[in-house]
């Protein structure tokens, strides 16, 4: 007799709706927005969804998923093991008019953006 799955597959499903995205925590509210800095792009939802990428020597590393594990020093992006952690050296301030904050060591500033109508913005190799 051949083991059933069902009880594996449903672990499955448990840990993957786990990951799934959740409201920004009340006191990491001002992280959303649409984050530029000298070749990286970081967009955080108020929903919970982030994407990041970075461009740098003609290369590219792009992350997308939930972000969570928001604490004093940096959160995540995506699932453990294959998520990405984010140190945040100086979290979102306003400054001079404009929001900044500094993530992985990129300054980065809040920039206002029209809604992207045909897939997502990117940067430029």
């Amino acid at each position: 007799m051949r083991p059933t799955r069902a009880p594996l597959l449903a672990l499955a499903c448990l840990a993957l709706a786990a990951c799934g995205e959740q409201p920004l925590p009340p006191d990491y509210a001002a992280y959303a927005g649409h984050w530029r800095g000298d070749g990286v792009l970081l967009v955080i939802t108020p929903g919970g969804h982030a994407d990041y990428e970075r461009v740098s020597g003609g290369s590219r590393i792009s992350i997308e998923g939930a972000v969570h594990g928001f604490d004093g020093r940096g959160f995540r992006i995506g699932p453990r093991p294959l998520g990405a952690r984010f140190e945040v050296q100086q979290p979102p301030r306003l400054e001079n008019g404009r929001w900044r904050m500094t993530v992985d060591g990129h300054p980065l500033v809040r920039v206002e953006v029209m809604p992207v109508q045909s897939g997502r913005d990117r940067l430029a190799p």
